[in-house]
């Protein structure tokens, strides 16, 4: 007789702990060879070897459970939450003296779990009164400075978050509020410790825990943190176990973000693009800054043109107040381009982030270099042009006949206005006009004396 077959009937007899496991497997497999089992699936895991394990539970028992590979092909895997029956045997897993079920067909039982049917009442509730409502949602931030995190001191989903931020965005401050993220009361803890978070004026939050069962994450599907979620003033980003993971958390939140990591991308942007976003905003600036200078100087030429030519059109009296009038004119028009262009380069500053980089900065300052040394340049230009302006009005005042008037000559003039300029164009008792400076004199031929004679100092 085998030791698998009975117990030991003396008590001198010794068994090892195989032959007691094998022994055990034995009897449940003989006796309990098939039957159907209902219950609740969690903590479902599938192993590389294609084999699930998982618990079966109601409210006051549970049993482990596993549904082989080869089986598994046969029927639905088990998920979750699922209300399933479970046609199976009973046997012991001898290495570890474990008994369970193992599982040869899976239906569905009735409703699809307690934990499914709780979660949809609850979410049912929460939509009723619009706090998942999507129009609620509020953006994220561009460029936030700091980042609250809300999650377990302990977990992976911290270090992920943090690592993520330092890699895409090294400066934003991170603020961390630790809390249970698992079990009995952490639902509570959480929604205290997002309330905590709240007052220290973080520019988005983010709520993280990595994957698990239905029931790991259970507690970010109670009503608590999900109120606590919706009435936060500062847009709140959802990372919450797997992308397969849904919660109510997720469901309220601004952003829910499949992974804890992909929450963090979700609210830094990441400095590489950004930098490459502001090189190209850079050149842009340059690049219109250095067209609108080629035009203010074309204008400027233009307008330094025009100016000489009116100058020579309105010689004589009040020419130089006229041409004063000018230069301030001109002068008030070139300040005021170089103050608009200095503004858009302020504002197209301030578009690009007080956070920028100190490439970014660098690249700012080299620019209003350059904007100041086109306002000098400008300056300097406005300078010579107004010392050729000046000597082209001397030049215009030698040779205008006014000019020659004030050096203490006069004109002749006959009865037909004609110029008088020989002794021939007089004839004695004749009367003529004399043109001086600031007047006409009307004068008459007392006698014409022709003959050559030289101007003396007091003829003169």
């Amino acid at each position: 007789m085998t030791p698998a077959s009975r117990l030991p009937s003396a008590p001198e007899t010794v068994w090892t702990v195989r032959q007691v496991n094998e022994a055990a497997r034995n009897l449940l497999e003989r006796e309990a060879p098939g039957l159907w089992v209902k219950g609740e699936v969690s903590g479902v895991h599938r192993a590389r070897s294609g084999h699930w394990y998982f618990k079966l539970k109601d409210e006051e028992a549970e049993i482990s459970c596993v549904l082989y590979r080869w089986d598994g092909e046969k029927t639905a895997g088990p998920k979750d939450g699922d209300g399933v029956r479970i046609w199976g045997g009973l046997t012991l897993y001898e290495p570890k003296g474990r008994y369970q079920l193992r599982a040869a067909r899976i239906e569905p039982e009735g409703a699809d779990g307690r934990w499914k049917r709780l979660f949809e009442a609850r979410r049912r509730k929460l939509e009723a009164e619009g706090l998942i409502d999507p129009e609620r949602r509020r953006p994220l931030p561009r460029f936030p400075e700091t980042v609250g995190i809300v999650t377990s001191l302990s977990g992976a989903a911290l270090r992920d978050v943090a690592s993520a931020l330092r890699r895409r965005a090294p400066w934003v401050r991170l603020v961390v509020r630790g809390t249970r993220v698992q079990g009995e009361d952490a639902a509570q803890e959480i929604a205290d410790a997002l309330a905590a978070m709240i007052r220290r004026r973080p520019d988005v939050i983010v709520v993280a825990r990595g994957g698990g069962s239905t029931e790991d994450l259970w507690c970010f599907n109670e009503e608590a943190v999900a109120r606590a979620v919706a009435a936060s003033p500062v847009p709140v980003v959802s990372g919450v176990g797997h992308e397969t993971d849904v919660t109510l958390c997720d469901l309220v939140a601004d952003y829910r973000a499949p992974t804890p990591s992909a929450a963090a991308e979700a609210v830094a942007p990441d400095r590489e693009t950004l930098a490459q976003r502001l090189d190209e905003r850079t050149a842009r600036l340059a690049s219109g800054l250095a067209a609108r200078a080629r035009l203010a100087r074309l204008r400027l030429e233009g307008g330094r043109r025009g100016l000489v030519r009116q100058a020579r059109r309105h010689a004589g009296a009040g020419r130089r107040s006229w041409l004063d009038a000018q230069r301030r004119t001109l002068a008030g028009l070139s300040r005021r381009r170089i103050a608009a262009a200095a503004d858009r380069l302020r504002a197209c500053r301030l578009r690009l982030g007080e956070g920028a980089t100190d490439r970014v900065r660098l690249e700012a300052a080299r620019l209003e270099g350059r904007a100041s040394a086109m306002a000098g340049a400008v300056a300097s230009r406005l300078r010579d042009r107004r010392a050729v302006l000046a000597r082209a009005a001397a030049a215009l005042e030698a040779r205008s006949p006014l000019g020659t008037l004030r050096r203490g000559f006069a004109v002749a003039l006959g009865p037909a206005g004609l110029v008088l300029r020989r002794a021939g164009d007089f004839a004695e008792g004749e009367t003529f006009t004399l043109r001086v400076v600031d007047g006409r004199v009307r004068c008459s031929v007392l006698a014409v004396e022709p003959g050559d004679f030289e101007l003396g100092a007091s003829d003169a």
